[in-house]
């Protein structure tokens, strides 16, 4: 018994966590600053090409937060698997994970690649013709991308539920050189515009799929896949992935429709307003990458925690992590503060999207250090444990009380504005929080059940 106490205290060790959240917050940034990039070199292609591209992200990030939550399914399951010990379980919850990614991500393919006038249509309405056909061409090549996108997404939460997270972060700057690269060379030297930004993501997401599976398949790893082509449904454990992969891809989903309506209405606000929560956004995801990050992390450690039935140590690494998150996002945030001018700057907008962007950046800095880490970080704990349902129905009711409607009370209806609709955002991030950190203090998360 004492030995099994011992060795329960070393689950993870500070060595364990740093080659853990070290590479995932490096990841994180490279997301960020890549993507930033990326927007920068389309933008040269011509405003209706940017149009059609931007309407189609709208549907991308969406479909991209529904494979990102099956995935996190599969490393909860995988984590708790692990932690039990239970090795060949953990090789097993693999392999229908990247199958079950596989045949959803290829269903939803196909159904872009038929329906692909009509599901723009029905998404946006009315656009003009020229934007029409480019957004038709863009979503038509990352519709191809689909099965890839998720087959990766599945792999990098299998190594980061083993505590390697840096293989995922390897590939990413891979495949982030690749797109940019693709990019420069058939935007700018083949001239093939909009196919040239698709064609670029496509080759990158085919490149990171096939790593990942070369990647998988070395027995030197906790877990492998070994004869992938053989599939045979096994309903227990696609229902234990299921169990956390439905209500997060129903919070992530929902959560972004949230986005799209609240974005809608700061359209009506004029062009400086979209200027400005542009900048925003942007500048504010940067401050926001350590809690992401120690967020993923948090998934492995818990799960496998919960896995080898120990929530006593799941809490001290929760506590401790959540802590560290606090401690970074403080430095983070203060540094955009610090130099939010400067940064605005940069994309030369109007004094009045400039004024309005530094004086939203203000307080969001200050409230993102205090709420964001309890309202985002927290949640992939208990998510980790089993209780996902909890998280979804807090953030499903959050949202649409607090972030879509404060935002049209405070932003349209006091005529707040911008301002009004961030505000709103942030009285979202303090409900959260307070359901979040109540659940966390009690015991009913340590009774959820993903495996048997």
């Amino acid at each position: 018994m004492q030995a099994q106490t011992m060795e329960r205290r070393v689950l993870f060790t500070r060595q364990d966590l740093t080659r853990l959240l070290v590479p995932l917050m490096i990841e994180q940034f490279l997301v960020v600053m890549v993507g930033m990039v990326d927007t920068m070199m389309v933008a040269t292609v011509g405003e209706t090409a940017v149009s059609g591209i931007s309407l189609v992200d709208a549907i991308n990030v969406l479909l991209i937060q529904v494979f990102a939550a099956l995935a996190t399914g599969g490393a909860v399951v995988a984590s708790q698997f692990l932690g039990r010990r239970d090795v060949e379980k953990a090789r097993a919850s693999a392999k229908q994970l990247i199958w079950i990614s596989v045949l959803m991500a290829s269903l939803i393919a196909i159904l872009a690649l038929v329906g692909n006038r009509t599901i723009l249509r029905l998404c946006f309405g009315s656009i003009e013709e020229t934007v029409m056909q480019n957004a038709m061409t863009y979503f038509w090549l990352s519709a191809l991308s689909y099965p890839f996108l998720a087959i990766y997404n599945a792999g990098a939460a299998l190594f980061r539920s083993m505590g390697n997270s840096k293989v995922s972060m390897l590939i990413s700057f891979l495949i982030n050189c690749i797109n940019i690269c693709g990019n420069a060379i058939l935007i700018y030297g083949f001239q093939w515009g909009v196919a040239g930004a698709g064609t670029a993501t496509l080759i990158s997401r085919i490149t990171a799929a096939v790593i990942i599976l070369i990647l998988l398949r070395h027995r030197t790893n906790p877990i492998y896949l070994e004869n992938v082509l053989r599939f045979k449904p096994d309903g227990e454990l696609i229902r234990s992935i299921l169990r956390v992969g439905v209500p997060n891809g129903i919070e992530n989903g929902v959560f972004q429709v949230g986005k799209l309506m609240v974005a809608g209405l700061i359209s009506s606000f004029g062009t400086a307003a979209i200027a400005a929560n542009a900048i925003c956004n942007n500048l504010g995801s940067i401050s926001n990458i350590p809690g992401s990050a120690i967020g993923l992390g948090l998934v492995t450690v818990v799960g496998q925690c919960v896995g080898a039935h120990d929530h006593a140590q799941a809490r001290m690494y929760t506590k401790k992590l959540l802590g560290l998150a606090y401690a970074i996002m403080i430095a983070s945030n203060l540094l955009v503060a610090i130099f939010a001018k400067p940064l605005i700057s940069f994309y030369n907008v109007s004094p009045e999207a400039s004024e309005m962007a530094w004086e939203i950046l203000m307080v969001y800095c200050v409230l993102c250090a205090i709420i964001w880490p309890a309202s985002f970080t927290t949640p992939n704990a208990l998510r980790a444990a089993g209780d996902a349902k909890f998280t979804m129905v807090v953030a499903l009711f959050s949202m649409w009380i607090f972030r879509i409607g404060f935002s049209y009370v405070l932003g349209s209806w006091l005529q707040m504005g911008l301002f009004g609709t961030w505000l709103a955002m942030e009285i979202d991030w303090v409900v959260r929080s307070a359901f979040f950190l109540w659940r966390f203090k009690g015991d009913k998360w340590e009774k959820a059940k993903v495996i048997d």
